[in-house]
């Protein structure tokens, strides 16, 4: 996605005529952009408050472009990032903007709250080359009258909430290079009509409920470089034409209903950069020819139904290789096969192939960031190995049978996230987090081990968006120092041994969305302070020995009951009503 937003962006500074204006905007044109500027209710962006004065092509009017010689708009771009939420536009888009006569470009993206459907007088733009109206809250049909549009080459309306089926009439823009409708409720099949899209580069129709085969004429578009048709209910297997897309670089076909097997020709697709068929149905052995793909760098068959044997990898197999995601498939691997032992790799993901034995040594450790061997029989003490891998960022080892105390691992510096739960791993927290830990750390996964000792006392320094220390056998008090934990999102501390009050001081963890503290010894009451806490969406305080009144405001007392039964006083909403002599 984001090779296609620098795509566009290119596209898009080359469509820009950079001249100094010499016509003054025509009435009609400055009659239209000034009917979208009355449609939109509220603008916090700011940009719609230069749109004053007579001449909407002075280069004053912000995000308009004109043709200096006529006077007419030929570009309208109003652009904003989704990762500023406070700068948006509320309103619809005005049909007046199909006056524009001249328009090449017309791209509204990122507004997040501009609604309503795409008016009808958009096929009056017959200039249009660029249509781009992505991340906004647009609904209904996707037009058909835009394909009535015959110099259109982007096409682009991802991020929306349009519904139906793609329009057939879509299948007459004959110059279309980028199509992207990603990110919508779109159902139904690909239109037939598509197969006169032959200069196709990228086409995205992600994250809908697309279903039906993929279609044979996919193999026309000679020129695609991106096929993303991932996160929709697509069925059946891959078309042979498939194999015939020579620069094909990325193909996402992950999370489908797609199925057997993947065809030797997949040599053929000597351009293949990036390869996602994870999330399917997909069975057989996994080709020895795509070990000759050599651009390929990123390979993802997880969650399908491939079976033993793996191929054979040569020296020069897989030239190119940086990451692998083999997990979840029916594999029995008994050990990680030497090739990706050997191998220059950066991720390498490997959970539920039935790995057996000691912890396995890589030959280039140093360049690993990411490594997951969950769910299989790992035995023995990983803190050596892990150790050793400097780059390392995200580990995940859940689901084995690991054993060694905490006190032996010494996570590298640049560690964000590790996994380790459900093995056997003693030890006391304090030997991980303490002043000394990472300020890069963020998720603490330990779960299900066992664990002892008391929670140890959180420095300011840490930033600890995740600590699930859940089923273990941990003691004492939850520190009043929790309240450092300022970035905290998820807090488990359930089935353990932990006893005294609830601090105060929790209350103070505004990002806090997960909260379970259920089965344990603790006493007094919940505190008010936790009615801070806007964002929380599950708690559980079960089978406890807390007492009084539950906390009488949102979000507490409107969660199920089930998250305060079992202690030895607590009453009001949603228990029953306090006695007049509870206090």
């Amino acid at each position: 996605m984001q090779n296609l937003r620098w795509v566009l962006n290119l596209l898009l500074v080359s469509s820009f005529v950079h001249t100094s204006s010499q016509a003054i905007c025509t009435s009609q044109d400055r009659a239209a952009l000034l009917a979208f500027k009355s449609s939109i209710t509220k603008d916090t962006t700011g940009v719609l408050s230069s749109w004053v004065g007579k001449d909407c092509c002075n280069g004053e009017w912000e995000g308009v472009q004109c043709n200096p010689s006529t006077g007419k708009v030929t570009n309208l771009v109003l652009r904003n990032s989704l990762n500023e939420p406070t700068l948006y536009m509320i309103g619809t888009l005005s049909p007046a903007l199909g006056n524009l006569g001249s328009l090449q470009v017309l791209f509204i993206s990122g507004t997040k709250f501009i609604a309503g459907s795409i008016p009808n007088t958009f096929s009056k733009l017959t200039s249009l080359t660029q249509l781009v109206l992505d991340d906004n809250s647009l609904k209904g049909n996707v037009p058909s009258c835009l394909g009535h549009l015959p110099f259109l080459e982007i096409l682009s309306l991802a991020g929306n909430r349009f519904s139906g089926v793609v329009p057939a009439s879509l299948g007459s823009l004959r110059s279309l290079s980028v199509m992207m409708l990603a990110r919508n409720s779109l159902s139904g099949p690909i239109p037939v009509t598509f197969k006169n899209l032959v200069k196709l580069q990228t086409l995205d129709l992600s994250f809908n409920s697309l279903s039906g085969p993929i279609p044979n004429f996919i193999g026309q578009f000679r020129n695609l470089t991106t096929l993303d048709l991932s996160s929709n209910r697509f069925s059946g297997g891959l078309p042979v034409s498939v194999y015939t897309l020579g620069k094909l670089q990325d193909m996402s076909l992950e999370r489908n209903d797609l199925s057997g097997p993947i065809s030797d020709r997949i040599s053929n697709l000597k351009s293949l950069s990036s390869l996602d068929l994870s999330s399917n149905k997909f069975n057989g052995h996994i080709p020895a020819s795509i070990t000759r793909l050599q651009s390929l760098w990123s390979l993802n068959l997880s969650r399908n139904h491939f079976s033993d044997p793996l191929p054979v990898v040569g020296i020069r197999g897989f030239p190119s290789l940086l990451s692998v995601d083999l997990s979840y498939n029916n594999l029995n691997l008994g050990a990680v096969p030497s090739w990706i032992k050997e191998k220059r790799l950066t991720e390498i993901n490997l959970a539920g192939c039935k790995l057996r034995g000691a912890f396995p040594k890589l030959t280039r450790p140093h360049d690993v960031t990411s490594l997951d061997l969950s769910d299989n029989f790992l035995t023995g003490d990983v803190s050596a190995f892990l150790a050793n891998m400097t780059s390392l960022q995200k580990v995940k080892l859940s689901k084995n049978q690991l054993r060694f105390d905490l006190s032996k691992l010494k996570l590298p510096e640049g560690v964000s996230s590790v996994d380790l739960s459900s093995n056997l791993v003693t030890g006391s927290l304090s030997s991980l987090l303490n002043d000394k830990t990472s300020r890069f750390l963020e998720e603490v996964h330990l779960s299900n081990n066992q664990i002892s000792g008391r929670i140890p006392d959180f420095t300011e320094s840490l930033n600890l968006k995740v600590l699930n220390i859940g089923s273990n056998k941990i003691s004492g008090q939850i520190p009043s120092s929790i309240s450092n934990l300022v970035e905290l999102v998820r807090l488990d501390i359930s089935r353990n041994h932990v006893s005294g009050v609830i601090p105060q001081g929790l209350g103070q963890l505004m990002q806090l969305n997960w909260l379970d503290l259920s089965i344990n010894a603790l006493t007094g009451r919940i505190p008010d302070s936790l009615l801070n806490i806007k964002a929380m969406k599950h708690v559980s305080f079960r089978a406890n020995r807390l007492c009084g009144l539950i906390p009488q405001g949102r979000p507490l007392n409107i969660f199920p009951a089930a998250a305060y039964l079992h202690n030895l006083c607590l009453c009001g909403k949603p228990l029953p009503p306090c006695r007049k002599t509870t206090k």
